[in-house]
């Protein structure tokens, strides 16, 4: 029986000091731009929208077999297959809510054994990226996607977690019972009801042990 939902955000989260599109952007050479563009986002003057589309352009004609084998080497923080594993012991469905690229949560969901994730999804024609945005995804929308995710699993919003860094993450962490600011922003941190910080993720479970013994 499901006793509760723990979200997990990527970039900054999962990816430390990066972000999986700036990864993704200097092996596929248009980090610069990138790094520009979700400056802006994280600044608030351009919508996560406006910037699926400026780095959708950078992936002109690559395939998905290519980005495929460039997520093989994402930095990521340690303990993510022990703190995945320690949510399914309690119970507990790990879940990314994400604004990475769909390729970017497909790939951790089959690495690490998420159930699933969300996040902008990229035009495909004859096998290659045109450098267009077939889905675009926003911080609501990833709040949206917890929630409707946790009704369908019949949990209630207060026994789900959301572990998360940045601006991204703040309607999720006001949406669910727990959440934990992981190597966070100021704004991340004063949004959420406990912090962390470290290489590992391993260092948000005395939180969700915390948490999880009061669910019923």
């Amino acid at each position: 029986m499901v006793r509760g939902v723990v979200f997990f955000d990527v970039d900054g989260t999962l990816v430390p000091g990066t972000s999986s599109g700036q990864h993704l952007a200097g092996l596929l050479g248009h980090a610069e731009v990138v790094r520009e563009a979700e400056d802006s986002y994280a600044s608030g003057t351009l919508t996560n929208d406006e910037v699926c589309v400026i780095d959708a352009r950078g992936w002109a004609q690559r395939t998905p077999g290519e980005v495929r084998g460039f997520l093989a080497s994402l930095p990521l923080v340690d303990g993510i297959t022990e703190t995945v594993a320690w949510c399914r012991e309690h119970r507990l469905v790990p879940i990314l809510a994400t604004l990475a690229w769909e390729p970017v949560g497909a790939h951790l969901c089959d690495r690490f054994g998420f159930d699933r994730s969300c996040g902008p999804r990229l035009e495909v024609v004859g096998g290659r990226y045109t450098g267009g945005v077939a889905a675009t995804f926003d911080e609501s929308g990833k709040r949206d996607f917890a929630l409707a995710v946790a009704a369908e699993l019949g949990v209630a919003p207060e026994r789900c977690a959301a572990i998360g860094d940045s601006r991204s993450d703040l309607p999720l962490f006001a949406s669910v019972g727990l959440a934990v600011a992981f190597n966070a922003t100021e704004a991340a941190r004063a949004a959420a009801h406990a912090a962390a910080a470290g290489p590992d993720l391993r260092a948000v479970l005395p939180h969700l042990d915390a948490w999880q013994r009061l669910l019923r």
